[in-house]
C-alpha cells in the first residue's frame, strides 16, 4: 500500500479504536453485571475481593476488548479497501 493511503487510514484507525474501546467497556459491564450480579467489576486495588475474582474480571475484560477491537479494526479496513482499493495493513 502506498504511504499516502497509510496516512489516510490513520484517522479512521484512531476513531475505530476509540469506538471499539467504548463498545468494549459497555459490553464488559453488561456481561459482568449478568455473571456476577454486581454493578461494578473488581479492580486490583480493592482489598474486599479475592484474587480469583480480580483475575477473572481482568481476563474477561481483556478478551472482550481484544475481540471488539479486532472486529472494529477489520470492519474499518474492509470499508477503507472498498473506498480506496488498498488494504491498510499491507
Amino acid at each position: 500500500m502506498s504511504k499516502g493511503a497509510k496516512i489516510a487510514y490513520r484517522p479512521i484507525g484512531l476513531i475505530g479504536s476509540l469506538v471499539a474501546s467504548s463498545i468494549a467497556a459497555t459490553l464488559f459491564q453488561l456481561v459482568w453485571k449478568k455473571l456476577a450480579h454486581a454493578d461494578d467489576a473488581p479492580t486490583a486495588m480493592q482489598s474486599e475481593y479475592r484474587l480469583r475474582e480480580i483475575l477473572l474480571a481482568s481476563a474477561l475484560r481483556g478478551a472482550i476488548v481484544a475481540v471488539v477491537k479486532a472486529l472494529v479494526s477489520r470492519g474499518g479496513a474492509r470499508g477503507f479497501t472498498k473506498l480506496t482499493g488498498a488494504w491498510p495493513g499491507d
